[in-house]
């Protein structure tokens, strides 16, 4: 048994193209659940749809997956296109997170 925790320096992780758009699209909808910004929300948002679109035409994976991530792809689609123009529009405090939104804002100028 290796205890070692360090990995050797020539060994290399790759991933299939699939499993590794489908990672960084696990890791976007991480960030987009957890972002206190509606701008990077949006642009997460755009990113994991445009992700799921792809991965939903891929020929490699079976056609029950495909499904799965068209279906997916609708409800990001939904998602985006309820909140386009949001991220503009939206005041400093709709940035904030729920239980932040009460607080009083930094004063602009200081006396």
């Amino acid at each position: 048994m290796n205890t070692d925790t360090e990995l050797p320096e020539d060994e290399e992780h790759v991933l299939p193209c699939t499993e590794a758009m489908l990672a960084g699209t696990l890791a976007l909808m991480t960030g987009h659940a957890q972002s206190a910004c509606a701008t990077q929300r949006d642009l997460m948002g755009r990113k994991i749809r445009s992700n799921l679109f792809f991965l939903g035409q891929h020929p490699g994976l079976t056609p029950s997956f495909r499904t799965v991530l068209q279906r997916m792809h609708q409800h990001w689609d939904t998602l985006v296109m309820g909140s386009d123009g949001s991220a503009a529009q939206s005041s400093h405090n709709d940035d904030l997170l729920p239980e932040r939104r009460l607080w009083h804002t930094t004063a602009s100028t200081v006396q």
